[in-house]
Formats: structure tokens, sequence, C-alpha cells
């Protein structure tokens, strides 16, 4: 079958992550869904131009955000374009299809003062605080890993000698993060303590371990940090992800090189690094407001310009 065919390729080729080949698989059951709706015809080879439109319209209509139709049609075009590779299929029903239009959005982070006041709540607790909620945190700050790359840190990942931790990103790129002395520390002190890990399933011993012995969960990981930044925050976005822009945002507001940001954080190219930088001249803006002599005293929003 075409659909498995591709799915084997994000796999064992395009080597994807689990979790994009699950999302894969679900955008184009859905896909697949609408067309034998529509068109009486649920076969993906058998759509064309408008019914990848109708779809996305549907999608749009039901109050879908279009940044998730978009990675939708993100899905469709891979699957499309491996089809036509393969020979399934002549043409491709999404190439004239314009993707919605998204509203530009910074990524969120959190100032200096309230990461110092989350780890000085983390401390005020010890010893009867967790050393697994002071690491988590510190791993995210510190490093810029995403949720994923964190709970599939190894234990032979961490060398405390030369201060560095070998992380397993997207479509299984490796890199390496230098630590800083305190994360450091929290690992030192995590490991001291770290309960043994119970050999369920074969394959390297995982960094991370919950009071059972077993690897730790994402959603525990993202109910961590959400009560973290709840003891000193109010904003309402308070995930992992929250952290790792944190973590660009502080590292390019020092001075730090773009490029090297880049290759802290596993982007694959240098344009998803710089929406970081808008932050930042966001920050100067409001510092050139407030202290130049012409500045004005206040804040003016800058013109938009529209996108052609």
């Amino acid at each position: 079958m075409l659909t498995e065919r591709f799915l084997d390729h994000l796999a064992y080729e395009k080597r994807c992550s689990p979790h994009t080949q699950t999302a894969y698989r679900r955008d184009l059951a859905q896909f697949s869904e609408h067309l034998q709706k529509h068109t009486g015809q649920p076969a993906l080879g058998s759509a064309d131009a408008r019914a990848v439109r109708g779809w996305v319209m549907n999608l749009l209509d039901g109050g879908m955000a279009a940044r998730s139709v978009n990675r939708k049609l993100s899905a469709l075009r891979a699957f499309y374009k491996f089809a036509r590779t393969v020979g399934a299929v002549s043409a491709d029903p999404t190439e004239l299809i314009d993707p919605p239009k998204t509203p530009g959005r910074l990524p969120e982070f959190i100032p200096e003062r309230e990461v110092e006041r989350m780890f000085a709540s983390v401390a005020e607790g010890i010893p009867a605080s967790d050393p697994l909620e002071r690491l988590v945190l510190e791993l995210f700050y510190g490093t810029g890993i995403r949720l994923a790359e964190l709970v599939g840190l190894e234990l032979n990942a961490v060398d405390l000698h030369r201060r560095t931790i070998r992380v397993l990103g997207k479509r299984n790129k490796e890199r390496i993060i230098p630590i800083g002395e305190g994360l450091s520390d929290a690992i030192a002190f995590y490991l001291s303590v770290r309960p043994v890990w119970m050999r369920t399933a074969a394959g390297a011993e995982p960094l991370l371990l919950g009071r059972t012995g077993k690897p730790l969960a994402r959603r525990s990981v993202q109910r961590l940090v959400a009560r973290a930044l709840g003891r000193v925050t109010t904003r309402t976005k308070r995930s992992p992800h929250v952290l790792r822009h944190t973590f660009a945002t502080h590292m390019l507001e020092h001075g730090a090189d773009l490029n090297a940001v880049k290759e802290l954080l596993g982007h694959a190219g240098l344009a998803a690094t710089q929406v970081y930088t808008h932050n930042t001249v966001e920050k100067l803006r409001k510092v050139h407001a407030q202290a130049h002599p012409r500045g004005g005293g206040h804040l003016q929003e800058p013109q938009k310009t529209p996108r052609s």
C-alpha cells in the first residue's frame, strides 16, 4: 500500500521521529476520510487540486488554526512528492495550493529575573525538593534542547569530565552541547540519588527516570515545567518550549553569535534561529525610546509592512 510505503520511507530513509510518523499517518487518514465523504473515492492517488483545496477550506471553516492546517498540508506535500518519485502518481495535487497565511508570532520567553526566581524556588526546597525537577529545568534552560530530546537522553550521553552532553535531534542528527557548572552539578547530584532502572526492555539506559525506575514520560516533564513556571510567572504558556525559547533569547541578548545558537538548538537552517533576534530588537527599541534624547520617552509601535 502506498501510504505504508511512504511511512516506511519516513522511518527508514528520512529517519523521522515516531511522533512525526504518527502525525503524518493521522493527517493522511483524515484526508482519505475527506475524499471518501466528498468524492466517494478514498484512495489518495485519485485526489486532485480541487479535493485538496476543499479539505483545506473545511479545516479552516471548522476553526482549525492556519498554522495547524499548514502542518497537515505539509504532510500531504511530502506524501505526493514521494508518490511522484516512485511513479505512483503523475501529478502533485498540492503543487498549486497556496498555504493559509499565518499571523506573525514571536517566540514566548521569560525574563532573566523570573528564571532566577524559578531556580531559587527549587533551591529553597532542598533537601525536600526533587533533584529531578532541578535537573529538568537546568537541562532545558542550560542547553535549549527539545522535549523529545530531553526524554531521549541516555546515561552514556553525559560526559561530566568534558562537561558535554550528546543529543539526538530531529531526523537522528547528533550534536554535542557544552554544559555549565550549574547543570554539571545538577547532573552529578541527580546521579547520586537516581533510582535504579527497571530493565523492562533492551537498549541503552535512559538518563532521566521516574520514581518507579521507568523512563520519564513526556507528560510528566510537561507537568513539571508548567508547575515550576507557574510559581514565578502569570503567563498562560508554561511549556518546555518556553524554556527553549528563553535559552536562545538570553544567549543572543548576551552577545552570542547567531550561528553558534543555531548549532546549539539543532536548527537545520539559520532562518529558524533568526526569529529570536526579533525579541532582542524589541528590547533595544524600548531602551532607545526611553533613553535617547529624541526617543520621545515612550515606545512607538513600528509600522508593519504588508507581506507580498
